[in-house]
């Protein structure tokens, strides 16, 4: 059985002024297991966040269920839902120090004085701010507050620990080095955790699988290998990574004719001699070769240290992205040459709005 189960899960609000309804989230199934860290990743407004105050309490869905190890619970309130929330805003308490930060949720528990103190010493510990004990939260800095609202959540020992864009206040070196130890503290301590993020490097780096939604829906649960090499939809391919999905028409069983030339591969639906079809191009797919008769031309680059993510234009006015050593540093609107090499057909049914 696993240990939280989202049923058909709905939660629709009043739109603005009164009129008509928003389904907020629509028809969202999940099984998390115990210890394991999931991510709700998607744009904004996509209804990830009202997905994480539904299960924590602080929403009560239209429809569907919520069950927590067992147990249905829908209507429960925040406080008898033996879960802690860490927030984007952090959300400590500015008149309290570190160590009485730490200490509030254990106090709720009404444990005695030795066991708060050695709790919360262990918590310090665990999240490297031992020493720190008597500072006022205006006296740490951002990586440092965020740990205190990590520790404060994590000291009573919760069943799930629910994440909402906990660093993205921080830069992008201290938010990568802290969520990686977030894991490892998580990790080491057998602790259930689902993170709301949008930041796709963040959830495929603590993930053991990851939610994307779109628009209230979930449109994929996976592993992030399978979300980017096995996109389960048109917005899945493109939001997951980088890469264009390009206009094809397919021939025969395994071939489907492109910008790029003809291409070989497995088909991911069925699709009939003829009919119209988008694959999914990623960057690593386009490689720069000189001697390549197949040329395009560069209408953007991007300068990524090791790397140019070169836009290119094709002699069928489509446009791909290509990944190419920054030792070629080519001009834009140059000609270059380029070869297609797609080792699986990531097919999707012709839409006109993609």
């Amino acid at each position: 059985m696993s240990f939280l189960l989202l049923e058909n899960l709905v939660k629709e609000f009043v739109g603005r002024g009164g009129e008509g309804i928003v389904r907020a989230v629509d028809q969202a199934n999940v099984s998390i297991e115990e210890g394991e860290f999931v991510t709700l990743l998607g744009p904004s407004g996509c209804g990830k966040t009202t997905t994480l105050r539904l299960i924590a309490g602080f929403e009560f869905p239209t429809e569907g269920r919520i069950v927590l190890d067992g147990e249905v619970i829908n209507e429960q309130p925040p406080n008898q839902r033996d879960m802690a929330m860490v927030f984007q805003s952090y959300a400590i308490f500015p008149h309290l120090n570190v160590f009485e930060n730490i200490a509030y949720g254990l106090k709720i528990q009404r444990l005695s004085k030795n066991v708060i103190k050695e709790k919360a010493r262990t918590v310090l510990e665990l999240t490297e701010l031992t020493g720190l004990e008597n500072r006022a939260p205006n006296a740490l800095s951002g990586g440092q507050q965020q740990r205190v609202a990590l520790a404060r959540a994590i000291a009573p020992r919760p069943d799930l620990l629910l994440m909402d864009e906990p660093f993205s206040n921080l830069d992008i070196t201290l938010r990568e080095r802290l969520s990686m130890e977030v894991r490892e503290i998580l990790r080491e301590n057998d602790i259930s955790a689902i993170l709301v993020t949008h930041n796709q490097n963040e959830a495929f780096a603590m993930a053991d699988a990851i939610g994307v939604m779109n628009e209230g829906k979930l449109e994929q649960w996976d592993t992030a290998y399978h979300l980017y090499h096995r996109p389960a939809s048109p917005f899945v391919a493109g939001f997951v990574g980088e890469g264009v999905l390009l206009p094809g028409r397919v021939k025969g069983d395994m071939e489907v004719d492109t910008g790029l030339g003809r291409l070989t591969g497995r088909f991911t639906f069925p699709c009939s001699d003829g009919c119209r079809a988008h694959v999914l191009i990623r960057p690593e797919d386009v490689v720069h070769d000189h001697s390549s008769r197949f040329k395009a031309r560069i209408l953007q680059k991007s300068f990524r240290g090791p790397n140019i993510l070169y836009t290119l234009q094709l002699q069928s006015n489509d446009t791909v992205l290509a990944l190419v050593p920054s030792h070629h540093n080519h001009r834009i609107g140059q000609q270059i040459g380029i070869l297609p090499q797609v080792e699986d057909i990531i097919l999707f049914q012709h839409q006109e709005s993609l």
